[in-house]
């Protein structure tokens, strides 16, 4: 018990440092002159969409033209406002010019009062819309949705009585214990497990990279640089949360003693990530080639759905862990 309670430790620790507050401190200086001259502009706070008016004198023809800009935006169903909640801030001036135009004016529109049924019905035609993310990695989500798979993992080592044995002793005695006993390939375990299950598990934690690499998640299978170098990162990142699956604080070796009792070899460390890297390039080839090949012929919701998920299941687990939907694709 000793040892699950340090590994509980461990993971806490974890998650305590990612979600420390990070300032940013905004640029200085006014608005770009294309900026106030188009009158608006969004600023992104969380999921809130602000409209936000600038400062200063403005004439009552131009307020005029911003409000009827902003009822625009408002009424088109065309954009992507599922997910936001949308303010607008007007000025002085156009609220003044609203006062003192007369009722029944030729050039205002009146706009008629929308239901709760017509604005449900407008979020659920709108497509998904996620915040803009900047181009670096972004490690938090990364980690959470990293250490999420491991949880699952080590929940299903839990039912086995195997490794409920092994809870008792000396958390890092026994750690170390079995770390000095990894040797040989062969550990004993059964063919779908070491060449179909620890590479399906390395195909998902590379997807995990995939998804929180701007600069990756976009790109499609082909010849070209940056897809072959975006899918060796993928590699390295399995490669790591492999090796601490198996070696690390919060692994097989730490919490059931594997090497202790039972061997501790290097198949997994190799498999998991190798075969893992081309199953991420054989997914994509299949995206590219064949899913797409199914789109293009048929507009059966269903089917193209069972299709992605069926041909991506490493992609479709990943998804799942950032809570997304199986069958989500960020490349179109």
């Amino acid at each position: 018990m000793k040892r699950l309670l340090v590994s509980v430790v461990i993971v806490l620790a974890i998650e305590v440092s990612l979600n420390a507050q990070t300032v940013i401190q905004p640029p200085s200086g006014e608005l770009p002159e294309s900026v106030i001259a188009s009158k608006t502009f969004f600023r992104v706070k969380g999921f809130t969409l602000t409209n936000v008016e600038p400062s200063g004198g403005q004439s009552s023809d131009s307020a005029a033209h911003g409000a009827q800009q902003r009822r625009a935006f408002v009424e088109s169903p065309k954009l992507p406002l599922s997910g936001f909640h949308q303010e607008t801030i007007t000025s002085d001036a156009e609220t003044s010019l609203a006062n003192q135009r007369p009722v029944g004016d030729a050039g205002a529109k009146t706009l008629p009062p929308s239901s709760d049924a017509e604005s449900s019905e407008m979020d659920a035609r709108a497509p998904e819309v996620e915040p803009p993310q900047s181009d670096g990695f972004r490690w938090k989500p990364a980690i959470r949705q990293s250490l999420l798979l491991l949880a699952i993992q080590h929940g299903y080592a839990m039912t086995q009585p195997k490794t409920r044995r092994e809870l008792k002793g000396p958390f890092f005695k026994d750690y170390f214990e079995s770390l000095g006993n990894l040797g040989g390939w062969e550990d004993g375990g059964r063919f779908f497990t070491n060449y179909i299950a620890h590479p399906l598990q390395g195909a998902a934690t590379g997807f995990i990279q995939i998804h929180n690499d701007p600069k990756g998640m976009r790109q499609q299978f082909g010849s070209s640089k940056k897809y072959w170098k975006s899918r060796l990162k993928a590699m390295g990142w399995s490669a790591a949360m492999s090796t601490q699956f198996e070696l690390g604080p919060i692994s097989q070796a730490s919490i059931g003693n594997v090497g202790k009792a039972r061997k501790l070899t290097y198949v997994d460390l190799v498999v998991t990530p190798t075969i893992g890297a081309a199953l991420i390039v054989s997914e994509d080839a299949l995206d590219r080639f064949v899913v797409r090949w199914v789109e293009d012929r048929t507009r059966n919701f269903y089917l193209r759905i069972a299709t992605r998920m069926l041909l991506n299941p490493s992609r479709s687990c990943a998804n799942l862990l950032r809570f997304k939907k199986p069958w989500k694709r960020d490349n179109r």
